[in-house]
């Protein structure tokens, strides 16, 4: 998961960080990794290759591939309920229970 804002102080960025901060341990469950990047003029990689504009929220993959895009901030529910429609979470669920078949 990449959080991007225009800066540190950004409304919705702080409101993501504060959101996601609430429920770590269903994010650590899901295996997500969280990169943040508040600085447009670094012209970061992750911003060169996901192109935000302002804040933005963006779901990715284990393949690094962004799957969704939030112009404003998500809770952590939101965001759980959305992994766990990825094609990859619905078979590690599978392969962790496969009685739920």
């Amino acid at each position: 998961m990449v959080v991007f804002g225009d800066s540190p102080e950004d409304p919705n960025f702080l409101r993501q960080m504060e959101l996601l901060r609430r429920d770590l341990a269903a994010l650590e469950q899901r295996d997500v990794v969280l990169v943040t990047d508040t600085d447009p003029e670094a012209r970061s990689e992750w911003r060169t290759r996901l192109r935000p504009r302002g804040f933005s929220l963006v779901l990715m993959d284990k393949d690094l591939r962004p799957v969704i895009r939030k112009p404003l901030p998500w809770e952590v529910r939101e965001i759980v309920a959305a992994i766990d429609k990825f094609p990859l979470r619905r078979q590690e669920m599978l392969e962790r229970n496969p009685a739920g078949r």
